[in-house]
């Protein structure tokens, strides 16, 4: 059989034809002079929902992340986050092009970090050392597999960064899924977080957007980081009313692309050529190869039969189930699995 099955990430996702609608009816105007109407009810819808003050809506969840990072710190000053964060291994060396800073990073947990390892490494008040400034943490953590956090982890964090007068950050892109995998109250996230960066354009399917979330003071100070940046656009309001749309609409369907991930796990923890697997948690299966096998030749051998993974290292494969996933497919793609074995 020859599929059409790309698992490469969730950002592939294209609008939906209500999502389509919802953005042809949208109400635009120019959001640099504040006068969106649909972005302008994203950004109050979002807030509301994570109980937070302000939001100001982005292009990508890199510019959400920066900025928030940017509102806490100054030239000089260092940020505490995982080793395999986004922020520190996939924005390009943003904090310290954008916010002049360090980063010091952790090995954590399958991405996850917690308050007795990040403890040791706040800076005391000396002249020859970085202030430390920012904790950020992710979640879902992506390179970790998809993992998420328990709220009394984060709590315990943000204990931490209270004791030393430390900003909490954090790169929510799939908030969404740890949510409906957790069953968590969001305005919970709200009251532990200065700040949080949340995507519409992965699990909700949207085509472009995220959302920085804060105080109002920091969302006015975020704005003016965002112009700087060139995130300042005009009727952007119809990717706005998309991101609206998955807000109301695909947070319930989430789930379906967590037992996805895990049926597809399941096969793949007794596959001959898997040597070990992150049991996925949501919508992200990260594998390690057999000793000898390369991940690439693998994923072209897949693509070959019209199966599209992601080898994100020298032993791993990750796969990422979303609402384009044709699932009539997934039963012959289970069984290719079962009787997969690599050409090399």
């Amino acid at each position: 059989m020859k599929f059409t099955l790309d698992f490469r990430s969730d950002t592939i996702t294209r609008p939906t034809p209500a999502m389509l609608e919802a953005m042809f009816r949208a109400q635009v105007g120019d959001d640099v002079f504040g006068e969106d109407t649909a972005i302008n009810t994203l950004e109050a819808q979002t807030a509301d929902f994570f109980g937070m003050e302000a939001a100001l809506f982005c292009p990508s969840g890199t510019m959400t992340n920066q900025i928030g990072i940017n509102v806490h710190t100054r030239p000089g000053d260092d940020v505490i986050c995982e080793k395999k964060s986004h922020v520190y291994i996939y924005e390009g060396g943003g904090i310290a092009l954008n916010s002049g800073c360090q980063v010091q990073a952790i090995e954590g947990n399958a991405g996850r970090i917690y308050a007795d390892q990040i403890r040791p490494l706040i800076n005391p008040d000396d002249v020859h050392r970085t202030r430390t400034r920012v904790v950020s943490l992710e979640n879902t953590c992506n390179r970790g597999g998809g993992t998420c956090y328990e709220l009394t982890d984060i709590a315990a964090v943000r204990e931490l960064c209270n004791e030393h007068h430390l900003a909490l950050h954090l790169d929510g892109a799939r908030i969404w899924n740890a949510l409906e995998a957790k069953k968590q109250d969001p305005k919970e996230y709200g009251r532990l977080f200065d700040t949080m960066s949340v995507c519409f354009s992965k699990g909700l399917g949207a085509p472009v957007g995220s959302v920085l979330l804060g105080t109002k003071a920091l969302i006015k100070q975020a704005r003016r980081v965002r112009k700087v940046m060139g995130g300042g656009m005009r009727q952007a309001g119809y990717l706005a009313a998309a991101c609206s749309f998955a807000l109301e609409n695909h947070r319930d369907r989430l789930n379906e692309d967590h037992r996805l991930a895990a049926e597809i796990g399941s096969v793949l923890m007794q596959a001959d050529f898997v040597e070990r697997l992150t049991p996925p948690e949501t919508n992200i299966l990260i594998f390690s190869v057999k000793k000898g096998m390369s991940p690439k030749a693998i994923c072209a051998e897949w693509q070959q039969a019209g199966v599209l993974a992601y080898a994100i290292s020298d032993t791993d494969i990750r796969l990422v189930t979303h609402l384009d996933i044709d699932r009539a497919q997934i039963p012959a793609f289970l069984t290719y699995l079962k009787t997969y074995s690599p050409a090399s």
